[in-house]
């Protein structure tokens, strides 16, 4: 059976080949005479019809000397990329490239194309698909990837650069839009002639890597009245950063490591000739807690991808000047990252989810290099988590928190009993649940039976307009 599947995966992996190369190749042009080429060999099948053996000749004459004058090019040029930093889902993005021509004499007009790193999977990643979606063989050129997730990383049109004189260079335009979140590699640039006939374009590659970072894509999210009250935070006016209610003065202590400045006692460091700093009483505030559900098992690709853009746009909107966030999820372990003044920044919170994956719930042998982006910094062999481990570290967190939003993948038991939890807890909850397709029925609210206006369903394709109307 394995054998079977690495056929398919063989062909996936020639046919994308192949579509990947024409694209660069030919021209429009050349792509007419090629299916002229074509038509004329059907054609021919007809042995009374003198027109298709002559059209046969000229079309393969004029098909095979426009790869040969595509030998003769040469390129002697340099280029540098300013890259920025940070690129987002589905919106274009601008970038300079300055070109050099490094030869003694003038370079025609050429196109410049971008190499991406090869987004394909790898046989293990592919075959991990196939078994978390457990579908049948869909179409080879469709199968790298879940359905709705897209298999370009990236689109990207070539950028014509004028002549360019003898040690001239100039500087040209490439607008990039990036189609999956995460790291997005750029191995190099390609520079691209085509041949007298303008069918074929003769490519030379210019190595010039780089690297970007893709944020998940964010929704506009209606001014929003989070309920809670304040919660006591241990560590005060260190951990806050004067955010909260007090800054009321306790008492005199020796300063500690990672005591801010402003707070030393100058008066009593004369004295006793040793830093000593003041020492607040402990802070009150806001403090918001968003979960992201990531056991996306037997759930399409697209839901998950949804779920992360959900939560960025949260990540975006909540003020955290004046309160804390918190966004608690399980990779290989269970995670809790915190932004707020002095803490982080919402910048950090979308890196943060740029790089989330889905949890592991299989052997990790199945999953292959399906794993979270936190393997990389930890030692050892990924260990498999379930729903449980979001269950305790929520529960865990839920007293120091004055309310939670949920995004979760499904509305089953075990989530269920989750948001009954926080609920016994007393912390105000908003669920939002992430859906393939529309019920067939409206779902019940479970432990939200009695509070509709915070549970909330979210369907692929009407996402924005589903977060408008909470």
């Amino acid at each position: 059976m394995n054998w079977f599947w690495r056929q398919i995966y063989r062909q996936y992996r020639l046919f994308t080949w192949l579509q990947y190369a024409a694209g660069r190749r030919l021209t429009a042009t050349g792509g007419l005479v090629l299916a002229g080429l074509v038509m004329t060999l059907v054609m021919s099948v007809n042995h009374e019809s003198m027109v298709a053996y002559q059209a046969i000749t000229l079309l393969l004459f004029i098909w095979v000397s426009a790869p040969v004058a595509a030998l003769l090019f040469r390129l002697k040029m340099s280029v540098t990329r300013t890259l920025p930093r940070f690129g987002t889902v589905g919106q274009p993005t601008r970038y300079q490239v300055r070109v050099k021509n490094l030869a003694l004499k003038p370079q025609p007009e050429l196109l410049l194309l971008e190499d991406l790193k090869d987004p394909r999977p790898s046989f293990p990643e592919w075959l991990a698909l196939k078994k978390v979606e457990q579908q049948s063989v869909r179409p080879f050129w469709l199968s790298g990837r879940p359905r709705g997730v897209p298999t370009r990383v990236a689109q990207i049109t070539g950028v014509p650069v004028p002549a360019l004189p003898p040690g001239r260079e100039l500087e040209v335009t490439i607008e990039l839009t990036p189609l999956r979140r995460g790291v997005l590699e750029l191995e190099g640039l390609t520079a691209a002639r085509p041949d007298p006939l303008g069918l074929f374009r003769a490519l030379r590659k210019i190595r010039h890597p780089g690297k970007m970072l893709i944020l998940p894509k964010r929704y506009p999210l209606p001014p929003l009245a989070m309920p809670g009250t304040l919660k006591y935070q241990e560590g005060g006016v260190a951990l806050a950063a004067q955010v909260g209610q007090s800054d009321e003065f306790v008492a005199l202590r020796d300063y500690r490591h990672g005591d801010p400045l402003r707070h030393i006692h100058w008066r009593s460091w004369a004295r006793t000739g040793k830093p000593i700093v003041k020492e607040f009483e402990d802070e009150f505030f806001v403090r918001h807690a968003l979960v992201l559900d990531t056991f996306a098992q037997g759930i399409p690709g697209a839901v998950f991808e949804e779920a992360v853009s959900v939560a960025a746009s949260f990540a975006c909107t909540i003020p955290t000047q004046e309160s804390l966030l918190d966004l608690l999820f399980v990779g290989t372990e269970a995670y809790c990252f915190t932004a707020g003044r002095s803490l982080a920044y919402g910048d950090q919170m979308l890196e943060i989810l740029a790089a989330v994956q889905p949890c592991p719930q299989k052997n990790p042998e199945e999953v292959g290099e399906l794993v979270p982006f936190m393997t990389q910094m930890l030692a050892g062999r990924p260990t498999v988590k379930t729903f449980a481990d979001l269950d305790q570290l929520v529960v865990n967190h839920a007293s120091l928190v004055s309310n939670c939003i949920c995004i979760l993948l499904a509305w089953d038991a075990p989530r269920q009993r989750l948001v009954e939890k926080l609920k016994m807890s007393g912390v105000p909850v908003l669920v939002l649940v992430v859906l393939a397709s529309p019920p067939t029925a409206p779902l019940d609210g479970g432990p939200l039976r009695n509070d509709p206006a915070n549970f909330h369903t979210l369907v692929l394709g009407e996402i924005e307009q589903g977060l408008q109307a909470l």
